[in-house]
């Protein structure tokens, strides 16, 4: 696979997975240690593949839609480690200023609509961000993930419905990370290939190693031009694994030790460095220097979140409703 990708692809990459990867950490480490951070919290650790894989098979415009555990797709479409984390803190300058806090980063600027805390809520809301890009003859195409536990919501199902009626430019990506909040896919439903609920629709559908940058830019690639095409939408199960449990505070008694080491042999950014290293795209050196760099943005970060001011009083009222008088525009 290493002869399909350039050395530049593989370099953004190792920089973007280290990112994720090395925020995750840091804030975790604010929320547990520190207690600067509050409320509910799930970390991406193990699923930086998908983040990656997608931003080099779409463009800049292309909106991304998620879940709750959203910090690393955030980051992944622009969303500056100081923004995101002062978010986290309910700071004032954070994405959502503050009001938001880790379930509900959102960046109109880079394409970034959210983080939904409610299970399956964007799946609904994704697609209409599909409808809006078909209306306007964008041909921006949407991807709207999605983890194993929304799979069994019912509105996964009317979307599908529609999506495929309407031809609607999305590609849905399930993040199958095994356990949804604490079950086992086996113990929730008779169909564990959640790839295969879009034979009901006849919508194209694949399941694909999500630990792996490669095989996610392929797959995605694919599901991108077909709804640029106009041929409407795809569905995507990425097979993945999260390092840390539901939430921060999950003790996952559901799984085993041995079973999280065995699956940390598949680890998406050792294995990209392993890649890089094997082609000479870079020394070890080299990508200690990248390591460092990353290591000094997020402490960086840290320190902007600690001496940013709390949102004023005055701001609790407002973003609740929109202006009665707000001009819509349609372009």
């Amino acid at each position: 696979m290493a002869q399909k990708f350039s050395k530049e692809t593989y370099l953004y990459w190792y920089e973007l997975m280290q990112l994720i990867r090395q925020f995750e950490s840091k804030s975790e480490e604010m929320y547990k240690m520190a207690g600067k951070i509050r409320g509910f919290f799930h970390v991406y650790n193990g699923q930086e593949a998908i983040a990656a894989g997608c931003m080099t098979a779409t463009n800049q415009e292309d909106p991304f839609i998620t879940g709750y555990r959203d910090h690393g797709l955030a980051l992944a479409k622009g969303m500056t480690p100081n923004s995101a984390m002062a978010e986290l803190y309910g700071k004032a300058t954070g994405c959502s200023k503050g009001k938001g806090g880790s379930m509900h980063l959102f960046s109109k600027e880079h394409f970034f609509f959210g983080g939904h805390g409610i299970v399956g809520a964007q799946i609904g809301t994704g697609a209409g961000l599909a409808f809006a890009e078909k209306y306007r003859d964008s041909k921006n195409v949407v991807l709207c993930f999605f983890g194993d536990g929304a799979a069994r919501q019912g509105m996964l199902h009317e979307v599908f419905n529609l999506a495929m009626l309407w031809k609607l430019p999305i590609v849905f990506i399930c993040e199958n990370n095994n356990y949804a909040m604490g079950t086992s896919i086996e113990r929730t439903s008779n169909v564990i290939d959640i790839y295969k609920l879009a034979d009901a629709y006849e919508m194209p559908a694949d399941k694909i190693d999500g630990m792996t940058p490669e095989l996610v830019h392929e797959s995605v690639a694919r599901a991108a031009k077909r709804a640029r095409d106009g041929d409407g939408p795809t569905l995507l199960e990425m097979k993945t694994y999260r390092y840390r449990g539901h939430s921060v505070s999950d003790p996952q008694k559901y799984r085993t030790k041995d079973e999280v080491e065995e699956y940390k042999d598949q680890d998406p950014i050792t294995k990209v460095r392993k890649t890089i290293l094997e082609n000479n795209y870079a020394t070890e050196a080299d990508l200690l220097v990248i390591d460092d760099k990353i290591n000094s943005i997020v402490e960086g970060s840290v320190k902007f979140a600690e001496d940013s001011p709390w949102p004023d009083d005055s701001e609790v009222y407002k973003d609740v409703y929109i202006d009665q008088n707000y001009p819509f525009i349609v372009d």
